[in-house]
């Protein structure tokens, strides 16, 4: 009984090859330079929030003094959002006022 009710499923699919699956869009998170936030701060974000290792939270951290921004990581949309928002959080609860963004890759 099994074989003919998989079957009777089975053949009602019907497959459509012009439909692919797609890829998520991605996007990558920045962080922006400020006047306020240390830079000791910001390390704290990119391990707390990235779980980056020192090393690569110092380069980042350093991108983002000397040039104004720095990508932290590239995410789906959900993730890079929540990424955000977790930076922001962070930074009103500690008083700076470090910003972040997301933007498509």
């Amino acid at each position: 009984m099994s074989d003919q009710y998989d079957h009777q499923v089975n053949s009602n699919l019907k497959i459509n090859p012009e439909h692919k699956i797609q890829k998520p869009k991605l996007f990558k998170v920045l962080l922006h330079n400020d006047d306020y936030s240390t830079m000791e701060f910001v390390i704290e974000v990119l391990n707390k929030v990235f779980k980056m290792p020192a090393a690569k939270a110092t380069k980042i951290m350093l991108d983002v003094h000397k040039k104004g921004v720095g990508v932290c990581g590239i995410y789906t949309f959900d993730i890079a959002t929540t990424k955000v928002e977790q930076v922001h959080k962070m930074a009103k609860q500690k008083e700076f006022p470090l910003r972040s963004s997301s933007e498509e890759v």
